[in-house]
């Protein structure tokens, strides 16, 4: 056989499984429910409290730390902030009770940002102190372009507070982000470090101001992830890509991070064979444990962030059908 054409079979097979992905993803949003739920229970914890707590449970007996996440987003209506804020003070009283290994995650626009920015420092402010008076901590999710200055400002306030018990996301597709951490070295203290989450990023930003190549993006991970580990920040390393994995362990051999200075972090049922491996070579890893009345939005976000991820919705559909 010609190579030309060796693998041409293969190849259309990818374009065409590509494809077909791209079209589940596109039409989701606009599917019943129920059948997203078949997608979607594979990423989420459940619909309630007490499936984040139990999902949770097996996870620490599985040797993994979680953040627990309450689904929600860009609220229109200040009293949907203030339902927010208590049903986060409510998780967290749960989750202590029931001696979770977590912590606490939480997106500004959930509690007002972009409607009333003082109403939600406020709101998140009552939720970090709730999880300071058990010792315990908040992070507060990087948002679009749109948010992330209000929301840096909102993270050094709280800092400022709250020294242990607050940390901050930040996004390695976004070109400011190098400058963002070294105008932040100012809070930087030897006996209680900056705590952040490197990710790629997953919304959709402007050449202008966002990195847009796969290539690009991995290496500015790995640049603002090597920053964190010279200047001693704690390094929250959120991926599901191997090449970062690989690179950020051996950022970690390179600069000897001990053990307590960093995790791994990763998305509640995506890359569990990855996720085993990189405990199993000694790393801590911390599972983010989303769950809500409000997951419809977040399956189909992710959805369209990775679209193989169809393929599990067609595999889904036989196996309970």
């Amino acid at each position: 056989m010609n190579e030309k054409y060796k693998f041409a079979p293969q190849y259309v097979k990818r374009v065409i499984m590509m494809w077909f992905n791209k079209l589940i993803a596109a039409i989701l949003p606009y599917m019943p429910k129920n059948f997203v739920w078949i997608f979607s229970s594979k990423y989420i914890a459940g619909k309630t409290i007490d499936d984040a707590v139990k999902v949770s449970q097996k996870l620490n007996k599985d040797g993994y730390m979680v953040t627990v996440d309450l689904l929600g987003e860009f609220i229109t209506e200040l009293n949907q902030a203030e339902e927010n804020r208590d049903m986060y003070l409510e998780i967290i009283d749960r989750v202590e009770a029931s001696h979770v290994d977590g912590n606490y995650s939480l997106k500004p626009t959930m509690f007002g940002l972009l409607i009333d920015p003082k109403a939600c420092y406020k709101n998140v402010r009552q939720i970090v102190e709730k999880a300071a008076g058990y010792n315990n901590f908040v992070r507060i999710d990087m948002e679009d372009s749109q948010c992330v200055d209000l929301e840096i400002e909102m993270f050094r306030k709280l800092k400022k507070e709250f020294p242990e018990n607050v940390g901050l996301v930040l996004q390695a597709y976004m070109k400011r982000t190098i400058d963002d951490l070294n105008d932040l070295m100012d809070l930087q203290d030897s006996d209680v470090p900056i705590n952040y989450r490197i990710c790629k990023g997953i919304y959709v930003e402007p050449e202008n101001i966002a990195y847009q190549k796969y290539e690009e993006i991995n290496q500015h991970f790995l640049t603002d992830l090597e920053f964190m580990f010279k200047n001693k920040l704690y390094s929250g390393i959120a991926t599901h890509d191997v090449p970062l994995v690989k690179g950020a362990y051996e950022l970690i051999e390179k600069y000897n991070v001990p053990p307590e200075a960093y995790e791994f972090q990763m998305l509640y049922g995506v890359a569990p064979s990855l996720r085993k491996s990189i405990i199993t070579k000694g790393h801590r890893l911390r599972v983010y444990v989303p769950f809500g009345k409000d997951w419809f939005a977040y399956s189909t976000r992710r959805l369209k962030e990775n679209p193989k991820m169809a393929t599990d919705i067609i595999k889904g559909i036989f196996v309970k059908g």
